[in-house]
């Protein structure tokens, strides 16, 4: 094949796929910015959903989303199909350090083709989405690496060999500018890396799980009160034990009042539980009738938020397993059976669970800062900000 049918391959090979990624990256951003858009058409299922993809913390690297690395991969690929044109010029006599361009193409499509099956590797088996696009975007990578290595990479080693080599002398005669821009592109990479200023909803989730991997509350108290009894701010809380994201929020709260000196957080029960729950049609979290009524009984002891903590984290489904605990906490356990078991706390939990209703709760956890509505788990930093715009105080 001929250079020039070399080259006219490559470029229309890297125009479909820089298109392919600027689809991509309007997905990326409708999928996690825009709340109440529509699916895009290659979100077919649960398993080929472009959307469910976008929205996963791989779906960016180095706090830079993938498609947008797409991109760069593509207009680099272009522009050494014409570097050689710009050789003549004088203001890009640099330039003439792309001795070789076909064996760089090659070098990067064989890397950017790799790069890609583990991409599909992690797609497929780690986060069970197929983004079809993105696949599209892999033959693409491929396709180009194989045009630009006259097929089948018979000198791939070579290419390389000349890649490594030509970038080294390039970074010889042109020792400041390449330092220059090594330490502008790492620093680039670095910002964006610890800011996540492309991706900020990838902080906050990184933010949110980093407390879904604490496997014990480091901040729990025990008691009936979190927080201080006469207090500036005041959080009704309504959640529900099975809920991940209550376990996650339970310990923001704990934390909360241990950094705040005026707060108090009062815990209402709102399981999704068809048991207790006759406002639900779907059965959503078995058994968190079963632990409301534990924390309820843990109450009448005094202790109620150690023994939810306890209950969120080691989430127990029978009698012997919540008798357990509440041995582990040295309560009176012939009481606190009886109590489990008694009418009076099933009454105290459908009160509960009457006085959500009333205020149109549909998800937990649901808090009430000074009577003002904030749904869902925000990151830590954001639930601080939300307490001193409402007066909260640091101790």
């Amino acid at each position: 094949m001929t250079i020039d049918k070399k080259k006219l391959y490559i470029q229309i090979l890297s125009v479909a796929g820089f298109a392919l990624t600027i689809k991509l990256a309007m997905i990326y951003y409708v999928a996690n910015y825009e709340k109440y858009a529509l699916a895009s058409f290659c979100s077919i299922n649960d398993f080929i959903d472009c959307d469910g993809a976008a929205k996963t913390t791989t779906a960016q690297f180095w706090g830079i989303p993938l498609a947008y690395w797409g991109m760069l991969f593509y207009v680099t690929v272009l522009f050494l199909t014409v570097v050689n044109k710009f050789k003549g010029i004088k203001f890009f006599k640099f330039m003439e350090v792309f001795k070789n361009p076909m064996s760089y193409i090659t070098a990067l499509g064989t890397i950017a083709f790799v790069i890609s099956m583990i991409l599909a590797g992690i797609s497929i088996y780690r986060i069970n989405k197929l983004c079809i696009l993105c696949f599209i975007t892999y033959i693409i990578d491929f396709a180009i690496a194989l045009v630009a290595s006259d097929g089948m990479f018979k000198n791939i080693v070579s290419d390389f060999k000349t890649t490594v080599l030509d970038f080294i002398d390039g970074a010889k005669k042109y020792t400041k500018t390449f330092i220059i821009l090594l330490i502008l592109s790492t620093s680039f990479l670095v910002y964006s890396g610890t800011t996540y200023c492309f991706v900020p909803h990838i902080k906050k989730q990184m933010a949110i799980l980093k407390y879904r991997k604490i496997k014990k509350n480091p901040y729990r108290v025990k008691g009936n009160l979190l927080g201080v009894e006469k207090a500036d701010v005041t959080i009704e809380l309504y959640s529900d034990y099975v809920c991940p994201l209550c376990y996650i929020n339970n310990i923001m709260l704990h934390q909360a009042a241990k950094e705040f000196g005026n707060i108090k957080i009062i815990h209402h029960n709102y399981p999704f539980d068809k048991e207790c729950n006759k406002y639900i049609n779907v059965n959503m979290h078995p058994n968190a009738c079963f632990m409301a009524r534990a924390a309820l009984a843990a109450e009448k002891q005094g202790n109620y938020w150690e023994m939810a903590s306890l209950l969120y984290e080691k989430q127990p489904t029978k009698e012997d397993e919540v008798m357990k605990l509440a041995k582990q906490l040295n309560f009176d356990e012939d009481k606190f059976k009886a109590d489990f078991e008694s009418q009076e706390i099933v009454n105290e939990l459908d009160k509960q669970i009457n006085e959500a209703e009333k205020l149109k709760i549909d998800s937990t956890p649901t808090m009430y800062i000074n009577g003002k509505e904030l749904i869902g788990v925000r990151p830590y930093y954001e639930l601080k900000e939300i307490l001193i715009e409402n007066g909260a105080k640091r101790k």
